[in-house]
């Protein structure tokens, strides 16, 4: 078949790990693709740039337990066809109160996916991380084999070397404005600010934060997917005890199931530094960030977790660097992988709303919107979950058995805090507060 320059099969949108994990995908399937960023490649804006996000299978929704497992082998799949490592592996490690909702459901998943696992004790947990971890003593701990880290940017390279080694097309610096239907030949137009325009069969949106803003000015629709600021947080680890702290040592990724819900990954992008952060943060315009830092939230709230989780490992007191991020949160959490439809049908397919849990899900999302955009529909996974129209009538979207576990919302402006959990159908309600500032927080279980 012959192409001119700027005629494609298939033209994804956005460049950032679900994007570049798609466009390597369409060329593996031989696909003629353009991949369009509208920053510089590898730019720090949005979900996919910094050093670390964590991999673990640990659900309690059991649909995303088998997409980790197969994403986890494509992973590993492309590390070796690139030559080089981008997954750290280590244990993962969950702890919460014992009659937490999702904690259960997620040592039920385990189960039901035959993953090993071992549920401890605290002293089995002081036993088995040598004294790291001070869980509470009425808590228990799970132990999985499946966890680790993930180099973000690294990764979004890695997928975009090998798709321009199937020969993909990848420009950065083109803002799309507008995807408009052909109506003479079938496919769409994709036109940028610069002046642009791109003619392709298929159309594939993953612009993470800028999903809502880009989808309402081509359709008219506006998602219920809300950008959120978040801030990643590294903390010194007191001398002579780094090497507590490390994969080598058998240190884990882990998740603590109280609240709010707190994350992290062992040392490693940082000599001495450890990474522990809240689930959550503000919403936020992405073209319009403060890029502030809520410095003595985290004192307040996270550094007494550092403080008694790390038997005095850490120091406590605040963060010793902090670096932004954004999630794009739906109301219940999960993804959005779905075909437009309207007047494009299924000629374009959006995948967003990846809610702050995606990074790890990359390789398996880029399958998924290969399949859809080559044959319709997607093997070895229930879309059911992911569709645009769930929210039709339940602005809430999936019914879940557990609501004790979530991304913390918040808006800061100091004085008290008064939370509350609510959603409007399509932007956020708030509760006000005192004169000084207001906070917002939802339940949404990662």
């Amino acid at each position: 078949m012959e192409y001119s320059g700027k005629e494609f099969d298939a033209i994804v949108i956005g460049a950032g790990i679900m994007g570049s994990c798609t466009a390597n995908e369409l060329s593996k399937r031989g696909s003629k693709v353009l991949l369009l960023e509208q920053f510089d490649f590898l730019h720090q804006r949005g979900s996919s740039h910094g050093e670390s996000r964590t991999i673990r299978a640990t659900y309690p929704e059991p649909y995303y337990t088998s997409m980790v497992l197969e994403s986890t082998r494509l992973w590993e799949e492309a590390e070796e066809e690139i030559g080089y490592r981008v997954y750290t592996k280590t244990l993962q490690f969950d702890m919460g109160p014992p009659d937490n909702k999702s904690l259960q459901s997620v040592i039920a998943n385990c189960k039901l996916n035959s993953i090993t696992h071992q549920v401890l004790n605290h002293q089995q947990v002081t036993e088995k991380f040598s004294g790291t971890f001070d869980m509470p003593h009425d808590w228990i701990g799970l132990s999985t084999e499946l966890g680790g880290i993930l180099k973000p940017t690294k990764s979004v390279s890695m997928f975009q070397t090998l798709a321009i080694r199937r020969g993909a097309v990848v420009r950065d610096n083109m803002e799309v404005r507008e995807i408009i239907k052909d109506e003479e030949r079938g496919g769409v137009w994709v036109c940028t600010s610069n002046g642009e325009r791109y003619w392709g069969s298929k159309c594939v949106v993953t612009v993470g934060a800028w999903m809502r803003k880009l989808v309402k000015t081509v359709t008219g629709l506006e998602l219920p997917i809300q950008p959120l600021h978040t801030t990643i947080a590294y903390w010194k680890i007191k001398p002579g005890f780094e090497g507590d702290f490390s994969p080598e040592s058998g240190f884990p990724s882990f998740a603590s199931y109280g609240n709010p819900y707190i994350y992290g990954t062992p040392m490693s992008e940082f000599p001495g530094l450890i990474k522990v952060a809240v689930h959550g943060g503000y919403p936020c315009d992405p073209d319009n960030r403060s890029w502030t830092t809520d410095m003595g939230y985290l004192g307040d709230v996270v550094g007494p977790w550092v403080e008694g989780q790390f038997s005095g490992r850490v120091q406590s007191d605040m963060p010793v660097m902090v670096q932004p991020c954004m999630y794009s949160m739906t109301p219940d959490g999960d993804f959005v992988i779905d075909f437009l439809g309207g007047e494009f049908g299924r000629d374009v397919v959006v995948a967003g709303g990846f809610s702050g849990h995606g990074f790890k899900m990359g390789p398996v999302v880029g399958r998924i919107v290969a399949d859809l955009v080559l044959n319709g529909q997607a093997q070895g996974v229930d879309l059911s979950y992911f569709r645009l129209d769930r929210f039709q009538g339940n602005p809430k979207g999936n019914l879940k058995d557990f609501e004790d576990q979530g991304v913390k919302l918040l808006v800061a402006g100091g004085g008290s805090r008064h939370l509350a959990r609510l959603w409007g159908t399509v932007g956020w309600a708030v509760r006000t507060g005192d004169d000084k500032g207001f906070a917002l927080s939802h339940i949404f279980h990662r």
